[in-house]
C-alpha cells in the first residue's frame, strides 16, 4: 500500500549545521508514528519541512503517492496536512467557532455561523470532546485549547496530523482522552506523527517509532518490537539509566517552610491561596500540577523574586518573607528557574561570567574592590569539567551552547557551593528538565539525587507525573493556587494525582 507520506533523501542546511542529513521517513495510513530524538536531532526541522515552513535543500516529498513541492503551510493544508504546535496558535479573545473557521475559503458574502457551529459540535462529539463553539478561547482549559487546535485541522479535512509534544500541558485524564481520540483517527485511516520525549507515551500510543540522532534516522521499528531502554540507547548512542526509583531516604530537619502563603500573579489576581508545606533536608518534595496553577509563583516567592501578600516563608528557622534575593542566597538557597535559556543566563556574556553572576562579589573571587579573575577562570574550568559542559572554552558566549549545556551551566552555578561553604541547604528546581533530551534530563535527575544524598532539601516542580513519581519522596499537588493533596511516594499513582490536579480536586 502506498504510504500517506514519503520523505526521501531530505537535506536541510542552516549556516554552520546540517539539520537533516539525507533523511528517509514514511507515514502509513491508519498508524500513529512516534518521532523521537534529542534536542537538535532534526525532528522538528523535518516536520517543518513536511508542513511547508522550511524548504529542503535536497530530497523529495511524496504525499499520497504524488511528488509535491510544499512552498508554504497553505500548500500543506491543501494536501490534507495539519500541524498542532506545542505553543497553541489561537486568538484568545475570539470564540472557538471563529478560530476554527478563520481563513476558510467559502463562497458567498455571508457566513452561516449556525451551520458551522453545528458541524463543529458534531465533529467534537465524534472524538469524545465537549466543546462549545460559542465559548471564548481564553475561557478554556489547556486540554480544551488543544482540542480546538485539532478541530481546526480536522475541520479542513486533514488526514495527515503532526502533533508536537502534545501532552506537555495535559493532565493524565486529558492525556487518556487525547490518546483515545488519536487511536480513533488512526482507525479511520488517518496518519498521525507524534513528537514526544516521553518514552512511556511512545510505548502506549504508537504503532511504529523513528529515532533521529544528529540529523539522521537511526532506526525505524515496530513499537511492539522495542523497549524504552532500547529507544533511549538509540537516541543517545549509549545506555541511559531511566529508573531512579526505590532510593530510600532518611529525612532530617525542616530546612524551609511556607505557612499560609499568599501572592498575586503578574496579572494582579491571586496565584497562591494560603499554601502551607515544609521541605526537609535529604528529601525531594515534588510539586505536581498543570502549568499555571501557582507553582512558579510559589518558587518565586521563596527565592525572593515575588512579594508575598500574606503568610510566611521560613528558611533554616529564619523568617525570610519578602527578603531580597541576595539575602535569600546568603541563607543557602539555590534556584534553578524555568526556561533557563530565557531566565537563567545572559546569552551575550561568556560562560565564565554566567558562572559567577552571583558569586563575583564574595571571596575568594573578590576583595570587594578587585575581582580575582585568575581564581574565577581556574574554578570555571573545574566546573566545566565536573558538570560536563560542552563549550569551546570558558570564554565562549553562553548563546553558543545547546539547551542541555545551558542547563548544566545553571546547575554548576547554583549547586557547586561558590558562595559560602558546602552544599545549598534548599534547592528550588522549577521545571529543570522541560525541553531537554534524554541525556540532559538524566544528568539533571542524577545531579538532584546526588545533592539529596548530600543532605540538601529539594523543592522539585514538574508537569511530568512519571518524573515526579520517580524522583520525589513526597508529592504535593497544586490546583488554582492551593495545595489539594500531599502524598508519600508509595501512596501516589497517576489516578490520584490526576484527580487532585484537575477541576475535580476538592476546594
Amino acid at each position: 500500500m502506498e504510504p500517506l507520506v514519503k520523505l526521501r533523501g531530505i537535506v536541510k542546511r542552516f549556516p554552520g549545521v546540517v539539520a537533516n542529513d539525507r533523511v528517509d521517513f514514511k507515514l502509513r495510513r491508519g498508524e500513529v508514528h512516534a518521532l523521537l530524538g534529542e534536542n537538535g536531532a532534526g525532528k522538528t526541522t523535518l516536520m517543518n519541512i513536511l508542513y511547508g515552513l522550511y524548504q529542503p535543500n535536497e530530497g523529495e516529498i511524496y504525499v499520497k503517492g504524488r511528488k509535491v513541492r510544499l512552498r508554504s503551510p497553505r500548500d500543506a493544508i491543501d494536501l490534507g496536512i495539519g500541524m498542532v504546535h506545542q505553543n497553541f496558535r489561537l486568538i484568545e479573545p475570539h470564540t472557538v467557532l471563529e478560530n476554527i473557521i478563520l481563513g476558510l475559503r467559502e463562497p458567498g458574502i455571508r457566513i452561516d455561523f449556525e451551520r458551522h457551529a453545528e458541524r463543529i459540535r458534531l465533529l467534537a462529539e465524534k472524538y469524545g470532546w465537549r466543546i462549545d463553539p460559542w465559548m471564548r478561547v481564553w475561557q478554556l482549559s489547556a486540554g480544551e485549547k488543544q482540542q480546538v487546535e485539532l478541530l481546526k485541522i480536522l475541520y479542513r479535512g486533514a488526514d495527515i496530523l503532526i502533533l508536537d509534544e502534545p501532552t506537555s500541558v495535559l493532565t493524565p485524564h486529558e492525556t487518556r482522552m487525547l490518546f483515545k481520540a488519536l487511536r480513533r483517527m488512526a482507525g479511520e485511516g488517518k496518519g498521525v506523527i507524534f513528537i514526544t520525549h516521553k518514552l512511556g507515551e511512545v510505548m502506549e500510543i504508537s504503532d511504529r517509532v523513528t529515532v533521529m540522532r544528529r540529523g539522521r534516522v537511526v532506526v525505524t521499528k515496530s513499537t511492539k518490537e522495542t523497549s524504552p531502554e532500547e529507544l533511549a540507547y538509540y537516541m543517545v548512542g549509549r545506555s541511559a539509566t531511566l529508573d531512579f526509583g526505590g532510593v530510600e531516604f532518611a529525612p532530617g530537619e525542616v530546612v524551609a517552610e511556607v505557612i499560609d502563603l499568599e501572592a498575586l500573579s503578574d496579572k494582579g489576581v491571586p496565584a497562591l491561596r494560603k499554601v502551607s508545606l515544609a521541605v526537609r533536608s535529604g528529601e525531594i518534595l515534588g510539586i505536581a500540577g498543570v502549568s499555571g496553577n501557582g507553582q512558579v509563583e510559589l518558587a518565586e516567592v521563596i527565592v525572593g523574586l515575588r512579594k508575598a501578600t500574606g503568610g510566611k516563608v521560613i528558611i533554616s528557622g529564619i523568617d525570610a518573607t519578602n527578603k531580597s534575593t541576595r539575602e535569600i542566597i546568603e541563607l543557602g538557597v539555590a534556584y534553578i528557574p524555568p526556561e533557563s535559556v530565557r531566565w537563567g543566563i545572559i546569552p551575550e556574556m561568556r560562560v565564565v561570567d554566567n558562572l559567577f553572576l552571583k558569586a563575583y562579589r564574595y571571596p575568594p573571587y573578590s576583595s570587594k574592590l578587585i575581582l580575582n579573575w585568575g581564581r574565577m577562570f581556574e574554578k570555571a574550568e573545574e566546573l566545566v569539567k565536573e558538570y560536563e559542559i560542552v563549550t569551546p572554552s570558558v570564554h565562549a558566549k553562553a548563546r553558543s551552547l545547546s539547551g542541555g549545556n545551558l542547563q548544566r551551566l545553571v546547575l554548576a552555578r547554583e549547586l557547586s557551593g561558590l558562595i559560602g561553604e558546602g552544599i545549598p541547604k534548599l534547592i528550588v528546581a522549577a521545571y529543570p528538565t522541560k525541553g531537554l533530551d534524554v541525556r540532559a534530563t538524566n544528568f539533571v535527575h542524577k545531579t538532584l539525587l546526588r545533592y539529596r544524598r548530600l543532605g540538601a532539601g529539594i523543592l522539585f516542580i514538574s508537569e511530568d507525573l512519571d518524573e515526579i513519581m520517580m524522583l520525589s519522596d513526597r508529592i504535593a499537588v497544586m490546583f488554582e493556587g492551593r495545595i489539594t493533596g500531599l502524598l508519600e511516594r508509595g501512596k501516589a499513582d497517576k489516578e490520584k494525582l490526576g484527580l487532585l490536579m484537575s477541576e475535580t480536586a476538592p476546594s
